[in-house]
């Protein structure tokens, strides 16, 4: 069954491929964000224009969770960090990999950030490059 996007939903996707597909449907939604303050203004984080790297967060749960509803966060975690990893390696045209697993997160995020910060990128952007890692990590093998 498909991951229907909004942003107020409390079911959060637990593949990579369908973190990849709610974040470029929720960067479409919200629009993207570039320069200083981020998040300001009234809104939550779920609803407001954001980073790229903050739209997977938010496919991934972060400020959508449901008090009271059990969630598998290990999985999605796992799930997350897949994302980025193939996201990074989509965004680079070569695999981004570091021996310490520690490193090879803040080795992705530093290549979707630089990305990100590209004078002009749009939301368009940002969801095509979501959906083209989405296509690549449902054929991947994690």
């Amino acid at each position: 069954m498909p991951t229907r996007h909004i942003p107020e939903s409390i079911v959060i996707a637990d593949t990579p491929a369908a973190i990849l597909e709610w974040a470029a449907r929720h960067i479409e939604h919200v629009g993207i964000h570039q320069g200083p303050r981020l998040f300001a203004g009234p809104g939550r984080t779920a609803t407001l224009p954001c980073w790229p790297r903050g739209a997977l967060d938010v496919a991934a749960g972060h400020g959508r969770g449901a008090a009271g509803r059990t969630y598998d966060w290990d999985r999605i975690n796992h799930a997350r960090d897949q994302a980025f990893a193939i996201l990074a390696e989509t965004l680079a045209g070569h695999p981004v990999d570091a021996d310490v697993p520690t490193a090879a997160r803040t080795l992705h995020r530093e290549v979707i950030d630089r990305w990100s910060a590209e004078p002009g990128r749009t939301a368009a952007d940002a969801a095509r490059a979501f959906r083209t890692a989405a296509a690549r990590a449902e054929h991947a093998l994690f």
